[in-house]
């Protein structure tokens, strides 16, 4: 049997992985300002497309949200 779409808690769970990303972006530019010296171009350059990777998706997760917001305040 089908479960019912529960949608509660969506936008909470999509502002909960907006931040974890943006927190492991910043994790990241830390890590690059504070070892630029010591770590190869080849590691710098795929931690920033990873970080580049990381903004795309957190566009995407806003964008999502947006989405949930609506679809909750229609539903009140």
């Amino acid at each position: 049997m089908a479960h019912p779409d529960n949608r509660e808690d969506n936008v909470s769970n999509l502002q909960n992985a907006i931040e974890n990303t943006e927190e492991n972006m910043n994790e990241a530019e830390e890590y690059l300002n504070e070892h630029a010296d010591e770590i190869s171009s080849e590691e710098q350059s795929n931690v920033e497309s990873k970080n580049a990777r990381r903004s795309e998706s957190i566009e995407g997760l806003t964008s999502e949200m947006r989405d949930e917001q609506e679809f909750q305040e229609e539903q009140e």
